[in-house]
C-alpha cells in the first residue's frame, strides 16, 4: 500500500468514526428529549387514574346514599337511617377532594358546584327524614320524587361523565406512553448497537495507529528503510533463529559508510544531502534479494543483513555496492562523485547483536583508514579495534589530566645566518602505565574523533604558554603548530584561536598554523575562508609537506598563506639524487614568485644543508641542527642570556 492509498483509508476511517460519534451523540440527545417527553406522560397517565379514581368513588358514594334514602322511605326505623347522613358526610368529602386537588381548573369549579349541591342537599334529606319521623309520609315522598333524587341523579351523571372523560384520557395516555415505550426500546437497541460498533472501530483505529507508531518508530523517514533499532530487532531474531539448528556461519553483517558526504552536506546544504542519503537507500536497496535488510543505521552510515549460508556472498554484494556508487548522483544540476567504505563480519556460533555489529563497524573503520573499499572482519581486526578503543579512552582520560601532554620544539634555523628563526611545536604523550607513546599511534587515532579539538587547543595553550615565557625573557621565538583538517574545517575554529592569543597575551604574529596538502584538498572553499580569518588574527600559515600531494598547485596562487615546507623525503637525497635536487629547486623558486618563505624539513647533514643554502632556501630544519626536545633544552643551546 503506497502513502497515498494509506491516507484515503486512514481519512475513511476517521470519517466513519466521526459519523458513528455524531449518530450517537444525536441519539443520545434524542433519547434524553424523549425520556423527558415519557415521564411526563407518565405523570399525566398518574393523575389521570387518581382523577378516574375520584370521580368514581364520588359517584359511587352519590349512588349508595340514594339507595340508603330511598331504603328509608321503605323503612323509616330501619338500619339504614342511621347510615345517610353518615354516607352523606363521606360523599360531599369525596366531592370536595376532587375540587382542591385541581385547583384553578373548570374541573375543580365544577366539583365544587357539586359539593355545594351535596350539601344544600343535606338540609333536604334532614327535612325529609323529619316528615318521615313525624309520620308525613306523603309530603317525604313528594320531597324524595322531586327535590332529592332529580339532584343526586344530576350530580351523579356528571360525577360519572367526568369519570369517563378521565378514563378516555387515560387510555390515550396509556396508549401514547406505551408507544413511547416502544419507541426508547428500539432506541436503546439502536444506540446500543452503534456503541457497539464505535467501540469495534476505535479499537480498530486505535490498533491501526498503534502500528503505524510502530512502524514509524522502526523507520528512518529520510530514506523510508529501517532504522537502527528496526535492524538490530531483524538481526536478533535472524541470529536467535539460525542458532539452534547450529547452522552457522549464515548471517553476514554489512556496515557502510559514504566517504566525503559530511563535505557535500555542509558545501551544497541539507537539501540535496538529504536527497543524496535518500538516493543512496535505493541503490543499496537494489543490490540485495529481498530476504535481505537495508538500514540507515544513522548519518550517512547504513548496515546490511545478509541471510546466506554462504559467507562469501557478501565479497559479491560489495563488489556490487561498490559498482553502483561509481554512477554519480545527479541531484538537481549539481552532480556528486562519492565512494563507499564496507566492513563485513559474519556470526560465529556464540556472536550477539552487538559484537556482530562491532565486528562489522571495526572492519569498516580499518577499510576507511586504509583507504580501502572493503575488509571482512578477522582476529588482527578485532585486536586492532580493541586496541585503538582503549587508546582512545586512555587519550580522553589524557586530555583532563595537565601532566600527560607536554610540547618539544624542535628549531627552524635561518640559512643565512645560522640563527634560530622559530620552532615548531611536537606533541609528547607520556602514558602513566605504557610510558612516552609515539606521536604516529595515538594522532591517527585523534584525527578519527572529536577528541582532535580538545587536543588541538591544549597544544595551542602550552605553545602560546611558552612564546609568552620567551617574549617575557626578551625572545621573540615564533611557534609554529600543526592543525589537523577536523580543526580546520570546524566553523568556530578562528575565533577559537583568537581567545587563546587574548589569553595568552601573544601578539598573532608569533604564531605559525601549519596545514597539510590533503587539508586544502580536502575542502579547498572552507580551508580557504578558514585560513583568512587566522591570518587577520596576525597569525602566519604554513603549507607542511608540500610535494606530496597533487594537485595543491591549483590552489597555492589563492591560498592566503605565507609559508612552504617541502616535504623530508625530497630533502634527504636531494644531494644525491639529482631529481630530487631538481624538484626542491624548482618549490623554492616557486615560493619566492609567491613571496613565501621556504622551510627544509629533514635536513641530517652538513651537505644538504649547504646546497639549501646555495639554492637560497630560507629555513632549514632536522637532526642536524637539533632533536625536538623540551623548551629548557633550546634555551640552553640556542637563546642567548639576555642582561637584567
Amino acid at each position: 500500500m503506497n502513502g497515498t492509498d494509506g491516507g484515503r483509508l486512514r481519512r475513511t476511517r476517521r470519517w466513519v468514526i466521526g459519523t458513528l460519534v455524531g449518530s450517537l451523540a444525536l441519539l443520545s440527545g434524542y433519547s434524553l428529549v424523549d425520556s423527558g417527553r415519557h415521564s411526563a406522560i407518565v405523570e399525566d397517565l398518574l393523575r389521570d387514574s387518581d382523577r378516574v379514581t375520584a370521580y368514581q368513588e364520588a359517584a359511587y358514594l352519590s349512588a349508595y346514599e340514594m339507595s340508603l334514602i330511598r331504603a328509608t322511605a321503605d323503612d323509616p326505623s330501619g338500619p339504614q337511617r342511621e347510615r345517610v347522613l353518615a354516607v352523606d358526610d363521606q360523599a360531599h368529602r369525596a366531592t370536595l377532594a376532587i375540587a382542591v386537588a385541581a385547583p384553578g381548573t373548570g374541573d375543580a369549579a365544577e366539583a365544587g358546584t357539586i359539593a355545594q349541591r351535596q350539601i344544600n342537599l343535606r338540609q333536604d334529606i334532614i327535612w325529609y327524614l323529619s316528615m318521615l319521623d313525624r309520620g308525613e309520609t306523603g309530603k317525604a315522598a313528594e320531597v324524595l320524587n322531586t327535590v332529592i333524587e332529580p339532584s343526586y341523579q344530576r350530580n351523579t351523571d356528571r360525577l360519572l361523565q367526568l369519570r369517563d372523560r378521565y378514563q378516555q384520557r387515560y387510555e390515550h395516555h396509556q396508549e401514547t406512553a406505551r408507544h413511547d415505550s416502544r419507541r426508547l426500546l428500539w432506541g436503546s437497541i439502536v444506540t446500543f448497537v452503534l456503541s457497539l460498533l464505535a467501540l469495534a472501530l476505535f479499537g480498530w483505529h486505535t490498533r491501526a495507529h498503534r502500528r503505524q507508531v510502530e512502524a514509524m518508530a522502526a523507520t528512518d523517514l529520510l530514506t523510508g528503510l529501517p532504522n537502527r533499532a528496526a535492524f538490530t530487532t531483524h538481526l536478533h531474531r535472524a541470529l536467535t533463529a539460525v542458532r539452534p539448528a547450529r547452522t552457522l556461519p549464515g548471517i553476514t553483517v554489512l556496515t557502510v559508510n559514504i566517504n566525503g558526504f559530511r563535505h557535500v552536506n555542509d558545501q551544497l546544504g541539507p537539501h540535496i544531502g538529504d536527497r543524496l542519503l535518500a538516493e543512496a537507500g535505493w541503490r543499496l536497496s537494489a543490490v540485495v534479494r529481498d530476504g535481505d535488510v537495508v538500514a540507515r543505521t544513522g548519518g550517512d552510515e547504513f548496515a546490511i543483513l545478509l541471510r546466506d549460508l554462504d559467507p562469501t556472498r557478501a565479497d559479491c554484494v560489495a563488489a556490487r555496492l561498490r559498482e553502483t556508487f561509481d554512477e554519480p548522483f545527479h541531484l538537481d544540476d549539481i552532480t556528486v562523485d562519492l565512494e563507499i567504505s564496507i566492513g563485513a563480519a559474519t556470526a560465529s556460533a556464540d556472536d550477539d547483536v552487538s559484537t556482530l555489529l562491532g565486528h562489522a563497524d571495526s572492519a569498516m573503520h580499518d577499510a576507511k583508514q586504509q583507504h580501502d573499499s572493503f575488509r571482512r572482519f578477522s582476529g588482527s581486526t578485532g585486536q586492532d579495534s580493541t586496541d585503538r578503543l582503549t587508546l582512545l579512552g586512555d587519550l580522553r582520560r589524557g586530555l583532563t589530566d595537565a601532566t600527560q601532554f607536554t610540547l618539544h620544539y624542535q628549531p627552524k634555523v635561518s640559512l643565512a645566518d645560522g640563527s634560530l628563526a622559530g620552532v615548531e611545536a611536537l606533541a609528547r604523550w607520556n602514558h602513566p602505565t605504557r610510558g612516552p607513546v609515539p606521536p604516529g599511534q595515538f594522532v591517527p587515532v585523534l584525527e578519527t574523533t572529536s577528541l582532535i579539538h580538545p587536543f588541538t587547543e591544549r597544544v595551542l595553550t602550552l605553545a602560546l604558554e611558552q612564546a609568552r615565557a620567551w617574549l617575557d625573557a626578551g625572545h621573540r621565538i615564533p611557534v609554529a603548530v600543526n592543525v589537523s583538517t577536523r580543526s580546520l574545517l570546524d566553523e568556530t575554529f578562528p575565533g577559537r584561536l583568537a581567545a587563546l592569543l587574548d589569553a595568552a597575551g601573544v601578539p598573532g604574529a608569533l604564531l605559525c598554523i601549519e596545514i597539510t596538502e590533503h587539508t586544502v584538498l580536502s575542502d579547498p572553499t572552507t580551508t580557504i575562508d578558514a585560513l583568512r580569518r587566522i591570518r587577520d588574527l596576525g597569525v602566519k600559515t604554513s603549507i607542511d609537506d608540500f610535494g606530496t600531494g597533487y594537485s595543491s598547485l591549483t590552489y597555492l596562487k589563492i591560498l592566503p598563506v605565507d609559508e612552504l615546507k617541502i616535504d623530508r623525503s625530497f630533502v634527504a637525497d636531494m644531494v644525491a639524487d639529482a631529481s630530487s635536487h631538481a624538484l626542491v629547486a624548482s618549490a623554492v623558486d616557486l615560493a619566492h614568485n609567491l613571496s613565501l618563505t621556504v622551510v627544509a624539513e629533514g635536513v641530517e647533514d652538513d651537505l644538504t644543508a649547504a646546497a639549501l643554502s646555495d639554492l637560497g632556501c630560507d629555513t632549514a630544519q632536522g637532526y642536524h641542527f637539533a632533536r625536538p626536545a623540551p623548551a629548557a633544552d633550546l634555551d640552553a643551546r640556542f637563546l642567548p642570556v639576555v642582561p637584567a
